[in-house]
C-alpha cells in the first residue's frame, strides 16, 4: 500500500473516538499516524473540522460515520525525519475501511522562509470534503492495525501562478494535499546524514515499479540528518537535491545520486554520510 493519493494530509489530527462494538473483547485496535515529508517553509499549519470514514461501497449514502474529535490545528513540520504523530489509539470494530473523507476550516495557513503569514486556500475541502480512498485496509478481530500517512508538503502546496506580491501577500499559495498511504506491514525505511549540513538537500528515495517509480521524499534538518520510514522492500535509487548555495570560497554543492541501496522488511538501512561537494 504505498501510493501518493490527493489528500488534506493531515486533517486526520485529533482522530480520537472510533466507534466500538457490543462485544469489546473482539474489537480490533486501529492507531493512525501522521508524518512528514517537509517543503521549504517555516510552519504549515492545517485547520481540521471533521473526520469522517466510510464503511462500506463506494456508492453507498450510508457508509459514513462522523467520527468524533476536538477541531484543533496542527504544524505538521513538527514530524519530520522518522517522528511520527499519533492520532488514534483506540478500539474499532472489525471491517473494512474504503475511504477517510475530512473537512479543512478556513484558517490553514503556511510561514513562508521570508517570515510572512500566506493563508491557505483549499476549496474542495471546505465544502464538499477531500476524501483518500484506502485500498485492502480490513481491520480483524484482535489485531492491532496502524494507517501511516506521510503528507507531503513540497507537492501540496502549490504557488499561484498569478500571485502578484504587490497587491496581496495572502493570496499567494493553494492547497492541493497530496499523501502516501502506508499498512501497517511496511516498516523497512531509510536514514543518514549529509555533509555540510549546510546544503539543506531535499533527499529522493526512488523505487521502480510496475506502475512506474514510487517516489519518496524529505528533507535534511540542520544538523544534516534525515530519515524516510514506511518504505516497501526494494532496490532504491537516492537523490540529494541542495537547496542552498555553498558561501564564496568553498566548494559549490552539487546534486548526488546513489544507486543500488537495497531495503529489506522491518529493518532502517543506514547510508551513512553522502558529501555533496
Amino acid at each position: 500500500m504505498t501510493r501518493f493519493l490527493p489528500f488534506a494530509a493531515v486533517a486526520l489530527l485529533g482522530l480520537a473516538g472510533c466507534s466500538k462494538s457490543d462485544d469489546a473483547g473482539t474489537d480490533s485496535k486501529l492507531e493512525v499516524r501522521l508524518m512528514d515529508a517537509p517543503g521549504n517553509f517555516r510552519s504549515v499549519v492545517l485547520d481540521v473540522r471533521q473526520i469522517e470514514v466510510h464503511l462500506k461501497e463506494e456508492n453507498d449514502p450510508d457508509g459514513w460515520k462522523t467520527l468524533g474529535f476536538t477541531p484543533q490545528a496542527i504544524n505538521v513540520l513538527e514530524y519530520v525525519n522518522g517522528r511520527s504523530a499519533l492520532l488514534v489509539s483506540d478500539e474499532f470494530a472489525p471491517g473494512d475501511l474504503k475511504e477517510v473523507r475530512l473537512i479543512l476550516g478556513p484558517d490553514s495557513y503556511v510561514i513562508g522562509t521570508d517570515g510572512q503569514r500566506y493563508d491557505l486556500k483549499t476549496p474542495s475541502g471546505q465544502t464538499s470534503g477531500v476524501k483518500l480512498k484506502l485500498d485492502k485496509v480490513t481491520l480483524r478481530q484482535r489485531q492491532t492495525f496502524q494507517l501511516l500517512l506521510d503528507f507531503d508538503v513540497a507537492r501540496s502546496i502549490v504557488e499561484r501562478g498569478n500571485w502578484n506580491p504587490n497587491k496581496d501577500k495572502k493570496e499567494r499559495y493553494l492547497l492541493k494535499p497530496v499523501i502516501r498511504v502506508v499498512a501497517q506491514d511496511l516498516r523497512a525505511g531509510l536514514r543518514g546524514t549529509v555533509n555540510p549540513a549546510a546544503a539543506l538537500p531535499e533527499v529522493l528515495a526512488i523505487r521502480s515499479t510496475i506502475l512506474g517509480p514510487d517516489t519518496v521524499s524529505t528533507w535534511a534538518d540542520a544538523s544534516g540528518a534525515f530519515q524516510l520510514n514506511g518504505l516497501a522492500a526494494g532496490t532504491y535509487q537516492v537523490q540529494f537535491f541542495p537547496s542552498t548555495t555553498a558561501p564564496a570560497g568553498q566548494p559549490a554543492y552539487r546534486v548526488v545520486t546513489r544507486t543500488g541501496i537495497v531495503v529489506t522488511n522491518d529493518n532502517v538501512t543506514d547510508l551513512g554520510t553522502t558529501a555533496l561537494n
